[in-house]
């Protein structure tokens, strides 16, 4: 089975986050240069609910009023700006302007920033990092379709963005794969079952249970299953669950393929993020020509194909 995406990734963004001055205050910020040559990669669709709101450039900076922003949507709260006005109208407007242009664009995912009252997922304000009424509308929104969500933050990181940027390759990849029966169920979860426990043993065993104790092929049965497996998928992991998981994967690989990377060391070895991410990366490019599979990051992309 393929498990190379040759196609390039469709990603929104926050507009402000593309470096368009679309913020209440007439910043932006350009976070697209951490991730270096992976910017390549993707075909972006900046995007900013307030300004569609019309509520302009610059503007009073908005809050959220009564509840987070799945209340805003069910009318139990209101989006209200610094004088005071109710804005929650427009917000809602400009919002789904933006989904519907996600939409159109087919996006899988959207890199946001955290702490906007609009865009925020976990965190909808930004003083003294008090987490405010999560998460915002149009990040509500977003959850609700169940797109990729990365915080912008994160591609400051270089082991941050290996972790989501594989993680996003694994989602995009088994949410487009046609799954006709079984086999290719079986077959499926073969190639994605050593980065799901990592993410979750437990939730990753129940799902691993579920496929196993189906007895005849059920289409509603296995979109649930797509569905289990895409959401293990968005949860972040953490850097000793990646170095002890890189640590197996590596050993597997050298007893049984004879694969020898110097550079790979053992979970309890001490060395920098940035190492870490070098390690991640010399494995992929290692087997990235060969049928093998690196279990941490089973999923590639190539534009060469």
């Amino acid at each position: 089975m393929e498990h190379i995406l040759s196609e390039k990734i469709k990603m929104g963004i926050a507009a402000c986050q593309y470096g368009g001055k679309v913020r209440y205050n007439g910043k932006g910020y350009e976070m697209l240069g951490y991730i270096g040559r992976d910017r390549g990669n993707f075909v972006w669709t900046p995007v900013c609910p307030e300004v569609m709101s019309g509520m302009g450039i610059p503007r009073n900076p908005i809050r959220l009023s009564g509840g987070n922003g799945f209340d805003v949507w069910n009318g139990k709260a209101k989006v209200k700006n610094r004088e005071g006005k109710d804005v929650t109208d427009i917000l809602l407007k400009g919002s789904q302007a933006c989904f519907e242009t996600l939409e159109r664009s087919g996006v899988d995912a959207y890199i946001f920033m955290e702490g906007s009252p609009s865009c925020g997922v976990y965190r909808t304000s930004l003083k003294n990092k008090r987490l405010g009424n999560p998460p915002g509308v149009f990040g509500s929104l977003l959850l609700n379709k169940g797109l990729f969500l990365i915080p912008s933050s994160d591609l400051q990181s270089p082991i941050k963005w290996w972790d989501w940027k594989r993680r996003l390759l694994a989602f995009i990849w088994v949410k487009k794969i046609e799954i006709t029966d079984m086999e290719v169920l079986y077959e499926v979860w073969h190639i994605l079952k050593f980065l799901c426990h990592e993410l979750d043993g437990s939730i990753a065993g129940q799902i691993g249970r579920q496929i196993g104790q189906i007895k005849e092929f059920s289409p509603d049965k296995i979109e649930e299953i797509r569905r289990d497996i895409m959401e293990l998928l968005r949860t972040p992991s953490d850097i000793e669950k990646i170095k002890s998981w890189l640590w197996k994967n590596y050993c597997h690989l050298k007893n049984h393929e004879g694969i020898e990377i110097p550079s790979i060391l053992p979970p309890e070895a001490l060395r920098s993020i940035t190492h870490i991410a070098e390690e991640m990366l010399a494995m992929e490019i290692k087997i990235r020509n060969t049928p093998l599979i690196f279990g941490s990051a089973p999923i590639t992309y190539s534009s060469s194909r």
